[in-house]
């Protein structure tokens, strides 16, 4: 099994996930005529987003941690793919109740996104390319940011129905 691809194909669902959400936003402004009647959780959603670009930038260009255990030289803390896969589906999940209404499909959904982010976690180690500790950072960034996304929604009581 060539986890590196398995891994590459997980992190391009978490990316069509996240353009759905974009895609909607787009449409909301639109068809409201007004940035200020879009969804403020589709309005915030760009705020992880950016943390998680600055944290990659930062341990990527400048502060280089540990590298890859294949050999190859390059950064590897935290794992990137980990990182924007859970970072992605995380931010989904505060969300998705809002946009969903069927509480089986809601769990349905919940349980694949878990499911991918397990594979992509547990992927990108057997894949030689991440540490174990890349991952778990990775994961913890992920919820730092899906964190600080939330209280930000709940701040302006945009997690209301």
């Amino acid at each position: 099994m060539d986890w590196n691809k398995i891994t590459n194909i997980i992190l391009v669902i978490a990316f069509l996930v996240l353009l759905i959400f974009v895609i909607l936003g787009l449409y909301q402004w639109i068809s409201r005529k007004s940035l200020k009647k879009v969804d403020k959780p589709l309005l915030f959603m760009p705020i992880p987003l950016a943390l998680m670009a600055i944290v990659y930038f930062v341990f990527d260009k400048l502060i280089v941690v540990n590298t890859r255990p294949n050999g190859s030289g390059e950064p590897s803390f935290p794992s990137t793919h980990t990182m924007v896969t859970a970072t992605i589906f995380f931010c989904v999940a505060v969300i998705l109740p809002k946009y969903v209404k069927n509480k089986i499909f809601l769990t349905v959904i919940y349980l694949l996104m878990l499911v991918l982010i397990a594979g992509v976690s547990v992927g990108r180690v057997l894949a030689n390319m991440h540490w174990v500790t890349d991952v778990v950072a990775g994961l913890l960034f992920a919820l730092g940011f899906a964190g600080i996304y939330w209280l930000i929604l709940r701040k302006f009581s945009a997690l209301k129905k």
